[in-house]
């Protein structure tokens, strides 16, 4: 069985907490009401939002009838923003990203393959919003 490619539990965390904001748009929810409904470990939630929030994803309501709601519309956020939101560029080979590797002799045709499935992995993750994912109607999968 061949192991699957990591996605961080930040990024999955913020694409859920994204999809809970989207669903109820008719009031602010709190982090702990996101945190309970998904299951996400509450030492997780603040931070995560503060992400989403520094990246304009995501806007607060103070006071009593305070939490947080989607800062755009579910169809102009895309699960690529989400993921850049938490972890910054994703595609790194050997911990070292894409740009910065160097092959030599046989391997030479590496960076290439590199280039293709970060250019690959960034059009699924552009074209996948979060409406998308809300209503189950992702782009076209790959068959596995």
């Amino acid at each position: 069985m061949m192991a699957g490619m990591r996605i961080s539990a930040r990024a999955d965390y913020a694409i859920r907490v994204l999809l809970e904001l989207a669903a109820d748009t008719t009031r602010p929810i709190t982090c702990e009401a996101v945190a309970s409904t998904q299951d996400i470990p509450a030492r997780f939630i603040k931070a995560v939002i503060r992400d989403l929030r520094q990246a304009g994803l995501v806007r607060s309501q103070r006071g009593c009838e305070g939490g947080y709601w989607l800062a755009k519309a579910a169809g102009d956020v895309t699960v690529r923003d989400a993921v850049v939101a938490v972890d910054g560029e994703f595609l790194s080979v050997r911990g070292e990203p894409r740009p910065a590797l160097s092959y030599h002799g046989t391997a030479a045709g590496m960076a290439p393959f590199w280039s293709d499935v970060e250019a690959g992995l960034d059009a699924i993750l552009r074209a996948t919003t979060i409406a998308d994912l809300l209503t189950d109607a992702a782009p076209a999968r790959v068959a596995t």
